[in-house]
C-alpha cells in the first residue's frame, strides 16, 4: 500500500489512511494507533529502520534531529537521505532554520546542520523543499537563557528577530506539504513581523511590572556569566555556540520575512507583543 505521507514529528489535515506518523521510539506506537494513525519507526541512528519506514512513501516530512553536535547530525541526516533515495520517496520536506533568509552562507552554529543536508539532498538529486522555519517563539527562553527568577538577561548581541509559533509552523507545513509544489526550493515560513531580545523584556516589564534589566557582554563573558550556576544546569560549550547565535542575529540574520506562511494560512497572524507579554 502507498503511503501519502509519513510524518516525523507532526501530523497533516488529510485523512489518517493517508499518512503515518514516526518517532525513533516503538512505545508511542500505541498512542498512535488508538486514534487509527499508522505508524513505523524511524530511528536516525539505525539506517535499516528507515529503509523499512520509507517503503511506498510518496511524501516524507523531514524533521531535524535535536542534536546540537553538527557532526553527528550530519551523520544522523546523511542516513535519511540515502534511505529516501534508495526507497525512491518522491519529495522529502526537510524543516531547515530561516538564519540568513534566503541566502546559505550563515556562519550560526545551529545552522549548520541545515546547510550540510540542503546540500546532501541537492546532490542526491532527489526531489526536495527545503522549509525554513522563522526562530520558534515558543523557545525564545533558551535563546535568551530566561527564566521566571531573572533580574538580568545578559546579551552576547541582539537584533530584529522573526520569532514565529511553533502551532503555526506546523499548521502551514501541513498545508504546504498538501499543495504541494515548490520542488528542489527554499521557501522561508515566518512570521510578518520581527521583534529584539531587549523589546521582549521590554514587554515583560511593562506587562508584569518587574525590572528585569539587559546587559550586553563580549562573548567570552557572556559564556562565563550563563553557565556559572545556570539554573538549567546548561554547560559552557551551549552558551559558547549560542554566542554564534547571537553574532548572527546581531547581523541581521534572523530578520528575513516572507508572506508564505500567512497565504497558507490565510490569517494574519499574531503581533510579537501577543506572543511574549505572558512571560
Amino acid at each position: 500500500m502507498t503511503l501519502k505521507y509519513l510524518i516525523t514529528g507532526a501530523t497533516a489535515n488529510v485523512p489518517a489512511s493517508e499518512y503515518a506518523a514516526a518517532s525513533s521510539s516503538e512505545a508511542n506506537r500505541k498512542r498512535f494507533e488508538d486514534q487509527g494513525i499508522a505508524f513505523r519507526v524511524v530511528n536516525y541512528d539505525d539506517p535499516e529502520s528507515l529503509e523499512a519506514a520509507f517503503q511506498d512513501v510518496e511524501n516524507l516530512f523531514f524533521v531535524s534531529t535535536n542534536t546540537f553536535d553538527v557532526q553527528k547530525r550530519e551523520k544522523q541526516h546523511q542516513s535519511v537521505v540515502d534511505a529516501a533515495k534508495r526507497q525512491k520517496v518522491r519529495h522529502v520536506w526537510y524543516t531547515s532554520l530561516a538564519f540568513g533568509g534566503f541566502r546559505s552562507d550563515s556562519k550560526a552554529d545551529v545552522q549548520q546542520a541545515h546547510l550540510l543536508t540542503e546540500e546532501m539532498l541537492r546532490k542526491a538529486d532527489i526531489n526536495y523543499t527545503s522549509v525554513r522555519q522563522g526562530l520558534y517563539a515558543d523557545a525564545f527562553p533558551v535563546f535568551m537563557n530566561w527564566y521566571p527568577s531573572t533580574s538580568t538577561v545578559y546579551l552576547s548581541g541582539d537584533g530584529p528577530i522573526a520569532f514565529t509559533l511553533r502551532d503555526e509552523l506546523g499548521e502551514a507545513t501541513a498545508r504546504l506539504m498538501i499543495h504541494g509544489g515548490h520542488d528542489r526550493e527554499i521557501v522561508l515560513l515566518t512570521a510578518q513581523e520581527t521583534i529584539t531580545y531587549t523589546e521582549i523584556v521590554d514587554l515583560i516589564n511593562e506587562t508584569t511590572g518587574r525590572q528585569v534589566r539587559v546587559k550586553t557582554v563580549p562573548p567570552e563573558e557572556f559564556v562565563k556569566l550563563q553557565s556559572t550556576n545556570d539554573e538549567g544546569g546548561k554547560s559552557a560549550a551551549f552558551f559558547s555556540r549560542l554566542t554564534s547565535w547571537n553574532d548572527a542575529i546581531a547581523k541581521g540574520e534572523a530578520q528575513s520575512t516572507d508572506p508564505l506562511m500567512e497565504e497558507l494560512l490565510g490569517r494574519k497572524q499574531p503581533r510579537p507583543e501577543r506572543r511574549f507579554a505572558s512571560y
